[in-house]
């Protein structure tokens, strides 16, 4: 078929090989460097991000492998288009190895003066056709085409011939064996000298796998939005609860019933630094039908809507339980009774004190959980720790309580573990009892809570902390 005129403009010479050459070493380069990066990407499935991270891996990899067949076309030239005219029994070209982009990437040519058509041994491999069958008319190639599509591609043809309009769409064909696969084709017009409309060419590419994979990483983009949005909700819901549950105050707190032997009391929550995920950490300080005062700091652990919840549901069995007259060490050994009887399995630790101001005596009791620091006359101490084992770990456990005398101005502090992050317990407990000499001087509670946020509060954490401090009156 003798050469034609542009619609737009003359075609353009070849580019020169060595330039070409050098951009594809530069995408072959590049695509074994995003190839690299991929393997070595965490490839957690359960993980949203990480299925995100990869499909866009794999899209870009897709691309680049486009990119690459189509400069290597560049270089070589056009192939080679097998004329209607010549004898069907000519020997078809060698197939393609299998994944070559050459295999995906396809060239036509209508004549509308002859009515003949020419496609390249690539086009017939795109669309599953046998290369000894002639190949289809304007007219014949909608019969390759899904139903839904067709008024798509009979518009990107008349729009070529009628109105001499570049052609650049996709559609869906059904190979003979039932596959359908996803063509995008671009093209234009070519008028003969007198300026009519002699023919259409057009390059047809199968895009299938690239429009997966744009499928794959839209879905994955899609369930990593579903499970962000998934997770502020239940971060909220989280905050709410526990802003809900525990004592509303972040400083000094007044029991109802004020006198000279109650205790000052001050407390403070340090969230996490690493994580916007809400944990299981509890302070409580309630003032009981008997006159005495119910001390409580707890830890279940996991983060999320559930611990929350446990935690409320624990903080309630602890309120109930310390009003109804049950003393600590039985009163830690139903609560583990009821982490045992939960649905899902949970672990927790806690101590639990009871203060009768009468005779300034200290019943508690603990559950795997730091032991209260006791301060007085400037110096501190760990108190000795009760027998008790984590809310949870075993069924029927039994848990000691101690009692301790404390006199007039002493500082108790009770705090979950995290709230001197990166130091062992004994370690952490030095660091505590080193604010001895600070907490001498401070008047009140708060003030003593005041110094550990100082010195530790801006402390990077992997997860919150509680402390609670009362101050005997002096």
């Amino acid at each position: 078929m003798s050469p034609h005129l542009s619609a737009d403009r003359p075609a353009a010479p070849p580019p020169g090989r060595g330039s070409v050459d050098a951009l594809i070493s530069q995408a072959r380069r590049l695509k074994g460097n995003v190839d690299a990066v991929r393997r070595d990407a965490p490839g957690d499935v359960s993980d949203p991000q990480e299925r995100w991270q990869r499909a866009l891996y794999d899209l870009a990899l897709h691309q680049l492998s486009d990119l690459d067949g189509h400069l290597a076309q560049l270089r070589d030239g056009p192939p080679l288009v097998p004329s209607t005219a010549e004898p069907v029994a000519r020997a078809a070209p060698p197939a393609p190895r299998r994944g070559s982009l050459l295999s995906r990437v396809g060239s036509a040519e209508w004549n509308l003066l002859t009515d003949e058509a020419s496609w390249s041994g690539e086009l017939y491999q795109i669309l599953g056709r046998d290369r000894t069958a002639p190949p289809l008319t304007l007219d014949e190639l909608p019969s390759l085409v899904l139903d839904e599509d067709r008024p798509r591609l009979t518009a990107m043809v008349t729009g070529c011939l009628v109105d001499a309009q570049r052609m650049d769409g996709e559609f869906r064909v059904v190979r003979p064996d039932g596959e359908v696969r996803t063509v995008h084709m671009m093209g234009e017009p070519v008028l003969a000298p007198d300026g009519s409309t002699a023919s259409m060419w057009a390059v047809l590419r199968d895009v299938s796998e690239l429009r997966r994979s744009e499928r794959v990483v839209g879905e994955t983009r899609d369930s990593l939005q579903r499970h962000r949005q998934r997770a502020q909700s239940e971060h909220r819901l989280a905050v709410e609860l526990q802003e809900a549950v525990l004592p509303p105050w972040r400083g000094s707190l007044r029991l109802p019933h004020q006198g000279p032997e109650t205790l000052g009391l001050a407390a403070h929550h340090l969230p996490s630094s690493t994580s916007a995920l809400i944990g299981g950490h509890w302070y409580d300080a309630l003032e009981l039908a008997d006159g005495e005062t119910l001390l409580s700091v707890g830890d279940l652990t996991g983060h999320g809507v559930a611990v929350a919840s446990g935690m409320a549901t624990l903080l309630g069995a602890v309120r109930g339980m310390a009003m109804a007259g049950t003393q600590p060490g039985q009163l830690m050994a139903l609560l583990n009774q009821l982490l045992d009887a939960t649905v899902q399995p949970a672990l927790g630790s806690a101590v639990c004190c009871r203060y009768r101001p009468e005779t300034r005596t200290l019943v508690w009791a603990q559950a795997g959980h730091p032991a209260p620091l006791l301060f007085r006359g400037g110096t501190g101490r760990r108190l000795d720790s009760p027998a008790g084992v984590l809310l949870g770990a075993t069924s029927g456990a039994v848990y000691a309580q101690a009692e301790q005398t404390l006199e007039p101005g002493d500082l108790l502090l009770l705090y979950t573990d995290g709230l001197v992050p990166g130091h062992s317990d004994a370690a952490a407990v030095r660091r505590l009892l080193d604010l001895a000499p600070r907490f001498g001087g401070a008047r009140t509670a708060h003030d003593c809570v005041r110094t550990v946020v100082e010195e530790f509060g801006e402390t990077e954490r992997p997860d919150g902390a509680c402390v609670l401090i009362a101050k005997v009156p002096s």
